[in-house]
């Protein structure tokens, strides 16, 4: 860090900020077929590993998994993820996608096609690509 560096030259805040502004553009897309880039993107990961646990899905999205079930709440409410025994014997349970979660998703899809797209559009397809790659390996790093 330089001596002459300023509060506002954090690293948080310029990821915060980014973040904001890109959850702005993505949550503007999603908000068509009523759900948030965040919902999206857990109907997505529980679509990729069907009766996936709570654990393990909390986990890959760096979330806590008390984070996890409050965002999973609206979405078990209106019908597009349950969660289903693993074993008659056991207390672990698995999310999976219902047929209107299946439909929300192939919905989301479509939305999320023209918000990488509008994204990629601003930033450029090879910057927006290695952006990912460098944000994928800071969270990665643990």
């Amino acid at each position: 860090m330089t001596s002459n560096s300023s509060p506002l030259d954090c690293n948080c805040f310029a990821i915060r900020q980014a973040a904001r502004y890109v959850s702005q553009l993505y949550e503007r897309h999603m908000s068509v077929i009523g759900i948030t880039s965040a919902q999206f993107t857990l109907i997505a990961s529980i679509d990729r590993r069907p009766g996936v646990q709570m654990a393990e899905l909390a986990e890959s999205m760096v979330m806590d998994r008390t984070t996890l079930v409050r965002a999973l709440k609206p979405l078990q409410r209106d019908g597009i993820v349950e969660m289903e025994p693993q074993s008659p014997n056991s207390r672990a349970v698995g999310l999976t996608l219902t047929a209107a979660g299946k439909v929300m998703l192939a919905q989301g899809v479509q939305q999320w096609r023209a918000a990488q797209a509008e994204f990629e559009a601003k930033v450029g397809e090879k910057r927006a690509k290695a952006l990912r790659k460098s944000l994928f390996e800071l969270t990665a790093m643990e």
